[in-house]
């Protein structure tokens, strides 16, 4: 009896210490309108199939923000809206893209024009070059050979086939794992990958350089990639005064090698060709904002920041990078509208553009509204701002979150966590940071930012940058779960007496950083 009555003493006292920072009455309003009236498919449409893909300043980013717009405003949201955040570079878009091989026999090939290159004025056709440029003497095989001519680049990719599916979840031994690394032990960027990164790109524009000064007609650009799907995730230059690229189609990596196996057996190989995409001069790129007012008289002034990137690449819809993630911030912004919950701070959604030349948007909106990484001059609104929540990780569901080395919010975080034992197994709490995308803006200037854990699905190894990432491969019922924790976290952020504890303030990084 004793052993009975002292459970049932400590079972009251967790339920009185998670009531006195969890309002589980919101938490279960929130938990309805997000799983049973959900409207993520309905956003989801329109981000991808509707929008299209969405490259920064391009025509479908264009419709996917005024969408988002018009949607904050009439879900009842305050002073939604297009933010320009300062100047990008050119837009540009497909208007053609038709290319086969005509020789030795018929063969369609599938490939999407390189972001920022030219067009072929016209259709072309003729004899197929294989270029193979590793290093720096190879360059002299090719002057005065390529003038005029259709050059191949043959993709080097594995493609045999494949015994392990393509998607997964986190497994408990992951998320085990993923807890107990210290701080700083598992970077997504190491500095040896970045400097082979920054070695690769260095070398792949003089190749592009020696093209265009050779005046290629036309390059095929075999990339990594299988089973048909291919990735493309670089661009020729969006400056504004920057000339013409050489018109650019990258490939399946299995059209490209088909062609190179050819020609390297002494088959000739002739192509066909039509190219045609438009350029945009205006070099202004926006943000899409929207707020939930504050209702507390001395914390309305306060802010909550959630947010994703709307910008993608081009050959897919963008669907799980990053659709997902503005789907999921949308659906929160919703859910908190629709439950009739009155926030104490304020709650500003930001859709960014320019995450994936740079994290352009969320960087200079920082930059704009907050402080400057290069010289840590604070602004007035730095104090005001408690946190920032970002997805950006794909359709799979939440496991956790990272700290980004804040080990203060720890045991907040864990609490808010406690209602969704039902909907997350394992949640992980990590100390870890992790890179690439928009939170680590925020993190620049010393305000909590941070990256949900989510489970992979086929991200990294179908949809990440890809031909396949299109509405098919969004996770509708784990965009749910997302919606309704996002919601959750942005609210008890909300609601805190206190703001969510800051790191201290880093050192002012110099004018590289941005």
């Amino acid at each position: 009896m004793k052993n009975t009555i002292a459970f049932l003493l400590i079972s009251f006292s967790l339920s009185f210490a998670l009531a006195q920072d969890v309002d589980l009455n919101a938490v279960h309003r929130i938990k309805e309108e997000g799983l049973n009236n959900s409207k993520v498919e309905d956003i989801a449409f329109h981000l991808t199939d509707a929008s299209g893909p969405r490259l920064t300043n391009s025509a479908g980013y264009k419709r996917a923000a005024d969408w988002a717009v018009k949607q904050l405003t009439d879900w009842g949201l305050k002073n939604a809206a297009q933010e320009k955040w300062g100047d990008f570079g050119k837009g540009w878009q497909i208007d053609k893209s038709y290319v086969a091989m005509t020789a030795p026999y018929y063969f369609s090939i599938s490939g999407t024009p390189k972001a920022w290159t030219g067009g072929t004025n016209g259709p072309v056709s003729g004899d197929v070059t294989l270029l193979v440029i590793d290093k720096e003497e190879d360059f002299k095989k090719f002057e005065g050979k390529i003038g005029g001519k259709i050059v191949l680049v043959k993709s080097g990719a594995s493609t045999n086939p494949t015994f392990e599916a393509d998607a997964s979840r986190m497994t408990d031994e992951e998320l085990t794992e993923l807890a107990k690394q210290p701080i700083g032990s598992s970077s997504r960027y190491k500095p040896e990958m970045i400097a082979q990164y920054l070695a690769r790109r260095a070398f792949s524009r003089k190749v592009d350089e020696f093209l265009k000064n050779e005046k290629a007609l036309l390059v095929i650009r075999g990339r990594n990639g299988k089973h048909g799907t291919y990735f493309t995730s670089n661009g020729a230059s969006y400056s504004v005064d920057a000339p013409q690229a050489v018109a650019e189609v990258e490939t399946a990596p299995e059209h490209a090698d088909l062609m190179a196996r050819l020609i390297e057996k002494g088959i000739p190989v002739k192509v066909e060709a039509d190219i045609k995409t438009t350029f945009t001069a205006d070099p202004a790129s926006y943000n899409v904002i929207g707020e939930i007012p504050g209702t507390d008289k001395d914390l309305k002034a306060e802010l909550v920041m959630l947010g994703g990137h709307l910008d993608s690449w081009h050959a897919g819809t963008g669907a799980t990078d990053n659709a997902a993630g503005c789907i999921v911030m949308m659906e929160a912004v919703r859910i908190l509208q629709a439950t009739g919950l009155k926030p104490r701070r304020t709650i500003r959604i930001a859709l960014w553009s320019g995450e994936e030349q740079g994290l352009h948007g969320s960087r200079n909106y920082v930059k704009n509204h907050f402080a400057d990484p290069a010289d840590m001059k604070l602004k007035t609104d730095h104090s005001k701002v408690s946190g920032y929540f970002n997805i950006d990780n794909g359709t799979g569901r939440i496991r956790g979150i990272y700290l980004q080395g804040n080990d203060a919010v720890r045991p907040i975080f864990e609490k808010w966590f406690t209602p969704f034992s039902d909907m997350i197994d394992n949640t992980t709490v990590t100390i870890q940071n992790t890179g690439g995308t928009d939170h680590l803006a925020f993190d620049a200037v010393g305000i909590p930012g941070f990256q949900f854990i989510q489970d992979p699905i086929e991200y990294n190894t179908r949809t990440h940058h890809t031909n396949a990432d299109t509405y098919e491969r969004l996770m509708i019922d784990d965009l749910k779960q997302m919606a309704v924790i996002v919601a959750t976290f942005v609210y008890n952020t909300a609601q805190r007496q206190e703001k969510l504890p800051r790191k201290p303030l880093p050192s002012a990084q110099g004018p590289s950083q941005f």
